[in-house]
């Protein structure tokens, strides 16, 4: 089952995390950003609330939580309801498909990025933002996950994780972006955005279906 639960009792402390937390959330804008080719044929598989897709100017998200579905619509977001392990699309359908802090909520991992290569035009890029689970924010979600409603349920990933079962998924060509470089306590600045990965917490890896 899709990790929702959080989403559709706290939708609203969902929402709240990215007031409070502003310049964080426009970081890790920038660093999709820095990975995302244009492209009007475009798709986010777990589109939340739409606060990346909107900004970013994609249209098209699917999305297992009804709250967060009714939201995303309200920022001019068309979500379907649906899971990234099960996409109501053909193949070969988009350019680009972004997956933003979804990762960690997905039952079967690989079973999604095959269906993320599957719906992916020849030449299409994957790009996902995650929190890596080596960074200092990570480790620090790892150590109090019960405490918070929504990583309790989370499974956090290493960027070479990620980047391993992309490869036997079939993707290639990777590109990385990264920002988040202190405790999000101590953020009061928008902060840069490198490029590769390793020191930020934030990663975007952009991956190819060639």
């Amino acid at each position: 089952m899709p990790q929702i639960e959080p989403f559709e009792k706290y939708a609203a402390r969902y929402e709240d995390w990215f007031v409070k937390h502003r310049f964080a959330y426009e970081a890790e804008l920038r660093a999709v950003k820095a990975q995302l080719p244009e492209s009007e044929n475009s798709i986010e598989i777990g589109v939340g609330s739409g606060r990346f897709a909107a900004p970013l100017g994609i249209v098209l998200g699917v999305e297992p939580s009804a709250k967060m579905r009714a939201i995303a619509k309200t920022r001019g977001i068309d979500v379907i309801g649906a899971v990234g392990e099960a996409l109501p699309f053909g193949h070969s359908t988009f350019e680009i498909a972004l997956l933003v802090t979804t990762i960690c909520f997905v039952d079967d991992l690989e079973t999604a990025f095959n269906e993320a290569y599957r719906i992916l035009k020849p030449d299409g890029c994957l790009v996902i933002g995650f929190i890596d689970r080596d960074s200092p924010v990570g480790r620090l979600y790892e150590r109090r996950k019960e405490e918070s409603v929504f990583y309790r349920v989370a499974r956090f990933y290493t960027t070479e994780e990620v980047v391993s079962i992309l490869e036997k998924t079939g993707f290639k060509r990777f590109s990385f972006s990264q920002t988040i470089f202190h405790d999000l306590t101590e953020i009061n600045e928008v902060e840069s955005v490198k490029a590769g990965y390793g020191e930020g917490s934030f990663v975007v890896v952009k991956a190819k279906k060639l």
